[in-house]
């Protein structure tokens, strides 16, 4: 081999191993991780069942202050597929992150020690709003939000009052977002007059023993607005002849202002005296135990807060609504106002009025709901949107 060749051929050898390792180093070592989802179609809301974080694409929207907004939500225990309160705040960040550019990103808590951990975590990675769920994370959350006060916080359906020892909202202070610091937090709550007093109307209609009852593990009087409301609704529909009555669950929790649903034994006993004395229709709040006990005896029943014929499968055979807090309405309309500029602090409502309440679907009843007391509720609808329908309007203290 002449020397001119042999110099042609180390050339082409040493083009061919540059070439190969080119290519083995563009080439992925691993498959990049599947953001899977299923949606199932649902009346009224869409479900979606999610397996991993979704990030929404960065779009030209106007945000605050020309800067990125990342909207982060921290789930209580039951996860973010619930079929309520959590599955609907993402359902409304994911609306809104679609339309406006935010960026969204969820965490689920397995334990209530989680809850500060998520948050710390999320703000870490540049989350400035931060949604919680829940009167279960009221404290961490509150606490954080002094941590943190350049942060902005929503909380799903718990009210900041001023409480003897509070160490953030002590019972010397007027208004703990005002004035106790919490300036930077948003609670988002619902007006249960409304929905309670359809429920009522629903409850008149439909009764045969002209007897109506609603059992609740939420003492007074945080639960006076679903319980007189009901009344009153059933009044409207039926007459002042029709029989009302609510009994309380002797629930001991460190929080009264927690429900427990989970309370099926009590629920259920106190729905049965109910029941033996006459009712027919038994309206549940946070009381599972009494849709139970209306299953069980081939009655009705009226669920509340979500759509529980799809939280409590188990009796939705009962159900022939339920008094539903459209929380993604309301964490819609919250990051509208993040967007903005126009958020403040302190207590937003959920109305009929903003599509914030309303009574969930009738399902397996929508044949069996007379045609005339669908009206009716339409009617008394529009009579509390336009102020024609009075209601009772106590607040928690």
């Amino acid at each position: 081999m002449s020397k001119k060749q042999g110099l042609v051929l180390c050339t082409v050898f040493m083009v061919v191993m540059l070439l190969a390792a080119c290519s083995d180093a563009a080439a992925p070592t691993t498959a990049p991780p599947a953001i899977s989802s299923t949606a199932t179609a649902v009346p009224t809301t869409v479900l979606i069942q999610l397996t991993a974080t979704v990030e929404a694409p960065i779009t030209s929207a106007t945000l605050q202050n020309d800067s990125l907004i990342k909207v982060g939500l921290v789930t209580d225990t039951s996860g973010v597929n619930d079929y309520a309160f959590n599955q609907l705040a993402w359902e409304g960040i994911q609306k809104a992150s679609a339309e406006m550019g935010f960026q969204a990103k969820f965490l689920e808590s397995s334990q209530p020690s989680d809850y500060e951990a998520n948050i710390d975590a999320l703000i870490t990675e540049g989350y400035n709003v931060i949604i919680t769920v829940g009167s279960l994370m009221g404290n961490v959350t509150a606490l954080k939000a002094l941590q943190y006060p350049h942060i902005k916080f929503a909380i799903i359906d718990h009210a900041y009052v001023p409480t003897p020892g509070s160490p953030y909202c002590a019972d010397t202070v007027i208004d703990c977002y005002a004035d106790g610091g919490l300036t930077n937090v948003t609670s988002l709550m619902f007006a249960e007059e409304q929905i309670g007093f359809l429920a009522g109307v629903l409850a008149g209609g439909m009764t045969r023993s002209g007897f109506v009852c609603s059992v609740t593990s939420v003492p007074p009087p945080a639960s006076d607005r679903y319980v007189i409301n009901f009344r009153s609704g059933a009044v409207w529909q039926a007459g002042e002849d029709i029989r009302g009555m609510n009994n309380y669950i002797n629930v001991q929790t460190s929080n009264m202002d927690i429900p427990s649903f989970s309370d099926s034994t009590q629920g259920k006993e106190t729905a049965l005296g109910l029941i033996s004395a006459g009712c027919d229709v038994v309206f549940g709040i946070a009381a599972n135990g009494a849709l139970l006990a209306a299953h069980e005896n081939n009655l009705m029943a009226i669920g509340v807060d979500a759509d529980q014929y799809y939280t409590y499968p188990e009796v939705k055979d009962a159900l022939i609504s339920s008094a539903q807090k459209n929380v993604d309405v309301a964490i819609y309309n919250y990051l509208r106002t993040v967007a903005d500029d126009s958020v403040t602090a302190g207590i937003s409502v959920g109305t009929l009025q903003n599509g914030g309440v309303g009574l969930a679907p009738f399902h397996d009843w929508d044949s069996r709901i007379p045609a005339d007391l669908k009206a009716r509720l339409q009617q008394a609808s529009a009579g509390i949107i336009d102020g024609s329908v009075t209601l009772d309007l106590p607040r928690v203290k």
